[in-house]
């Protein structure tokens, strides 16, 4: 038995028996090496190093504390302020608001179980208030916060440039149209599943004013202007990726400190805290598999993957099907950045070779993800949101699947329509 399937046979069953994930990323590489030989010990500890230094890892601590500070500073509940009194009292009026609310935190924090915890747990009391069902209400948070990893700045999408070796400004780029188009069907299908279970709006909301609006986004400007001092910094050139992630942990600062007055200790240390706590496990599993994605190399995964592709089919589109299929699969078991650690050496190489523009690439990987956050067993959202309802697991499961088929309908769309994922970046240079 060669090296590589020593290493696949032992992650597959370290996996499998539960251990975490950078645990068996290391104990099969560790394994394998020991049983063959072919690489010296040494290339373990200089491994792991290396893949924690990289000055683009930055951005991901930096992006994760800014969002837990503007969720105990205010900014989340300004933001659905605003929403409320566009869609507010359109038939599911408030689970259209969750979608919404989704969109525009996730150009605050990247990820997606941040998103449905900070808007979930505002709006699904809400919701059930209103008279809407506690499986509708934790449906729709967890589908609205899958767009959190897609919508810039995006932590996969970080890690995925890192891996790859491409833009992480063309990635974020490339990632507003596809983002914008799954935040619009995620949107038509809470309004869809709420008018065919008789959900109103909410009652409490005033007919649309003006004037309402305007003076409401006055009041709450600066948590409105959030995503557009981040996003604007590093496209208008002023700073990179990494700065900026730095300009938003000081713009929550001063949001939550001197605009809302929300935040004080207890707060700030909650928020520092729950950032640690996510950021230490990221960077965990990214050390562990700078040191898999050698061994990898070293074998020729890559390469004996394509010809296996290429061996089963030349048409580009059959392959990319068997990737989706190959993505969601992994997708039920495995965590998104685990997912992507995993399989971006093998499979970026083969989709280049094709003539897969990478950014593209790197998209549609996002977006299979985005689907296995709501896919058991792993469904990272459904725990997250089930817990805000106090509803077993299976019941939001069950509720996402007109979700889950709005999903996939817009995942093949984007995988299969390269522009909508590319014209942005090429018009701005950022192309193949």
């Amino acid at each position: 038995m060669d090296t590589l399937s020593i290493l696949m046979l032992c992650l597959v069953t370290l996996i499998l028996l539960g251990v975490p994930i950078y645990m068996s990323l290391i104990a099969s590489t560790v394994l394998s090496l020991f049983f063959t030989g072919s690489v010296p010990l040494s290339l373990i500890h200089n491994s792991l190093f290396d893949g924690l230094n990289s000055f683009p890892l930055l951005a991901i601590p930096c992006f994760v504390v800014a969002g837990t500070l503007m969720e105990q500073g205010g900014v989340t509940g300004q933001i659905i302020e605003v929403v409320k009194l566009l869609v507010g009292r359109m038939h599911g009026g408030l689970g259209v608001t969750t979608i919404l609310a989704c969109t525009f935190f996730a150009a605050i924090s990247g990820s997606g179980p941040g998103t449905v915890a900070a808007v979930g747990t505002l709006l699904i009391p809400s919701m059930l208030r209103n008279g809407y069902t506690p499986k509708y209400a934790a449906a729709v948070s967890s589908s609205g916060g899958t767009v959190g990893i897609l919508i810039p700045p995006s932590n996969p999408l970080i890690i995925y440039g890192i891996m790859g070796n491409i833009s992480i400004t063309g990635l974020f780029t490339a990632g507003f149209v596809p983002g914008f188009i799954i935040a619009t069907a995620l949107m038509i299908t809470a309004w869809i599943v709420a008018r065919k279970q008789g959900f109103s709006g909410d009652a409490s909301e005033a007919p649309f004013d003006l004037m309402v609006l305007l003076r409401t986004c006055g009041r709450n400007i600066f948590a409105l202007l959030t995503p557009f001092i981040i996003l604007g910094s590093i496209y208008s050139g002023v700073c990179t990726p990494v700065e900026a992630s730095v300009v938003a942990v000081v713009w929550a600062l001063f949001v939550g400190f001197v605009v809302n007055r929300k935040l004080n200790g207890p707060r700030l240390y909650t928020s520092l805290l729950e950032g640690v706590m996510i950021c230490g496990v990221v960077l965990l599993i990214v050390g562990a598999s700078t040191l898999f994605g050698k061994i990898l190399t070293f074998e020729q995964a890559p390469l004996r993957l394509a010809n296996a592709f290429l061996g089963f089919s030349q048409s580009k589109t059959v392959i990319l099907l068997l990737i989706l299929c190959l993505l969601l699969f992994l997708g039920m078991f495995l965590e998104t950045l685990a997912t992507l650690i995993i399989l971006v050496p093998v499979l970026l190489p083969v989709v280049t070779h094709l003539g897969v523009d990478p950014i593209h690439f790197g998209i549609v990987l996002v977006v299979t993800n985005e689907i296995a956050l709501l896919t058991p067993p792993l469904g990272v959202n459904l725990f997250v949101s089930s817990r805000i309802a106090n509803l077993p697991v299976e019941t939001v499961a069950m509720g996402v699947i007109p979700y889950l088929i709005a999903l996939m309908i817009c995942m093949l769309l984007i995988t299969f329509v390269p522009a909508i994922s590319t014209w942005l970046p090429h018009l701005l240079g950022y192309g193949m």
